[in-house]
């Protein structure tokens, strides 16, 4: 067996510097392609919230923006209200986006507070 040379010894190291950087640079891509498999589905909820009916359910798949709502559909008033999961578990609807909150209820009532007893008006779909 021969001896180990300051060469390989360098050129070991430099590979396993590059094996860790690729797999350290590889796991939060591999992580944020499921990011909502990760992170538990809210329950369903179904209550009257400042005299508005508020649901909130997880939704099957093909659902229209699926990808953004985290697979949870929520409604005010029988009008689906899009909502969308952030990265860091939090969630904004199209109402209140400039403000996270932690549920897809806490977005209804967000949502319901910034509305003052406005309508809410379907949003268009592309």
């Amino acid at each position: 067996m021969p001896d180990i040379t300051r060469r390989r010894a360098l050129t070991a190291t430099a590979a396993l510097a590059a094996t860790a950087t690729v797999t350290a640079l590889a796991a939060p891509a591999a992580s944020a392609a499921g990011h909502d498999r990760s992170m538990p589905m809210p329950g369903t909820f179904d209550e009257v919230y400042h005299g508005r009916r508020i649901q909130g359910r997880p939704m099957g798949a093909g659902g229209h923006h699926h990808e953004h709502g985290g697979g949870y559909e929520v409604l005010v008033d029988g009008v689906q209200l899009h909502v969308m999961r952030n990265a860091d578990g939090s969630w904004i609807s199209v109402v209140s986006h400039y403000d996270p909150v932690p549920t897809p209820r806490a977005a209804a009532r967000a949502a319901v507070d910034e509305l003052q007893g406005a309508p809410l008006l379907p949003f268009p779909a592309n």
